[in-house]
């Protein structure tokens, strides 16, 4: 079987315990030798004239350019004035879709057998929203904005997603356009660690 070709990955190391986790899984992929080169990104954030954040340029870049990235956790400061890392960068890239596969490990006990789902649930908005206020001095609201464009687009994402699914489980081909618009893996994304 020929070596799989080399990829190159932005890897967003995190903050707290992010760089711990991300420098483990550096050795494990290396130690599992697989094929990828690591360009290593800070995410500090930078302030803009107008006083909002924003990644740095070389993030937004490196993820274009690779079309993958491996991100650690990011912490958020808590208090007021702070956006999240996580949402800035769900929402620079576009990451509306969170996969979550979850599956039965052979040779671990579960109280369930035989699990094989995977939840996809919409990224940017709902909780995501960021629309928060003090109402009066230590209560908070918050507001779940929810757009019929943005649950239209999450519904085609994991309608394509399970297309694509069942196609290479029956062992057909799953490049024909008219059964998935555009396999998943081609999209641009960030796995995150956490």
């Amino acid at each position: 079987m020929a070596a799989a070709a080399r990829r190159t990955v932005t890897l967003i190391p995190g903050d707290g315990i992010g760089r711990e986790i991300s420098g483990a899984v550096q050795k494990i992929f290396s130690a599992a030798n697989a094929p990828i080169d690591w360009d290593v990104q800070d995410v500090t954030p930078v302030q803009l004239p107008d006083g909002r954040t924003a990644i740095p340029q070389s993030v937004v870049d490196s993820v274009n350019k690779h079309r993958i990235g491996l991100k650690g956790p990011l912490m958020t400061p808590i208090g007021k004035g702070f956006v999240s890392l996580n949402l800035t960068l769900r929402r620079t890239f576009d990451l509306y879709a969170n996969v979550r596969p979850c599956r039965s490990l052979e040779g671990y006990k579960t109280p369930y057998d035989g699990v094989n789902l995977v939840t996809i649930r919409e990224n940017t908005e709902g909780e995501y929203s960021g629309i928060e206020h003090e109402v009066t001095e230590g209560v908070f609201q918050s507001v779940k904005l929810i757009t019929k464009k943005a649950s239209m687009r999450v519904a085609e994402f994991a309608f394509d997603y399970a297309r694509y699914s069942m196609l290479l489980f029956s062992g057909r081909s799953a490049t024909s356009r008219q059964h998935c618009r555009k396999r998943p893996s081609e999209r641009r994304m960030i796995v995150d660690l956490c």
